[in-house]
């Protein structure tokens, strides 16, 4: 039996402590098999403690498996918050494993610095290594709280709706972002509370992508996941 199933119902301090207790008597482990065990254990304690057990994660903590990158930007992979990271200049990197219809789009982002610049797009087409392409064809949920426009600050459909608020928390802070699609109706969900609904008219399905937005703005990204409606 897994620890997860042995402490399914467990706070996730009690699951990781117990992890690394289990991993520490079983001395043929070394110790980066150690930390990425714990970050997996991590990962899954998150799903199952906030009731996401009906979610598939497309982001695994440790690698860029089902990730590509498109444009000058990247993302690197931090380690101990089993998250990505962005750094160098515009790009886009997108999950290209599956095109998705209506769905349920959650994920924790946090910002290095209150003038960082971000964003989700969703429901996009092979970029083709340009970044542009998920702007002009898909839609992006920004992340950018100093945004002079509203129609460009965290939780609006870039360009095109403004949230009713900005809820974010203080740079260095995790904070939650649930994005839901039906057809052409978009709802954007910031820390718990619905700050933007929005009609479209463009695809009605496409790719899943994180924004490299510029070389100052260090955006990270972990707990990746999403559930399809059908």
């Amino acid at each position: 039996m897994s620890l997860i199933s042995i402490f399914l119902d467990a706070p996730e301090d009690q699951i990781i402590d117990t992890a690394k207790a289990s991993l520490d008597d079983d001395h043929s482990n070394t110790m980066n098999e150690k930390q990425n065990m714990v970050m997996s254990i991590k990962n899954r304690s998150y799903v199952v403690n906030n009731g996401n057990s009906n979610f598939a994660p497309i982001f695994d903590g440790k690698t860029l498996n089902g990730w590509e990158m498109a444009g000058d930007g990247r993302f690197v992979i931090v380690e101990s918050d089993a998250a990505l990271q962005s750094e160098g200049g515009m790009g886009l990197l997108w999950y290209s494993e599956k095109i998705y219809k209506n769905f349920t789009l959650k994920l924790e982002w946090k910002v290095s610095d209150e003038s960082d610049n971000s964003g989700v797009f969703v429901r996009f087409p092979d970029p083709d290594n340009n970044p542009n392409n998920a702007v002009r064809e898909g839609y992006e949920i920004q992340i950018d709280d100093k945004a002079a426009d509203s129609i460009h600050q965290t939780g609006a459909i870039y360009d095109f709706a403004a949230p009713d608020k900005v809820v974010s928390n203080p740079p260095g802070q995790w904070n939650t972002m649930e994005i839901q699609t039906q057809d052409q109706s978009y709802t954007v969900i910031i820390n718990g509370q619905k700050v933007t609904e929005f009609t479209g008219s463009k695809l009605n399905e496409g790719y899943i992508g994180l924004q490299a937005h510029d070389d100052k703005s260090k955006v990270s990204f972990r707990n990746i996941m999403i559930k399809e409606v059908f």
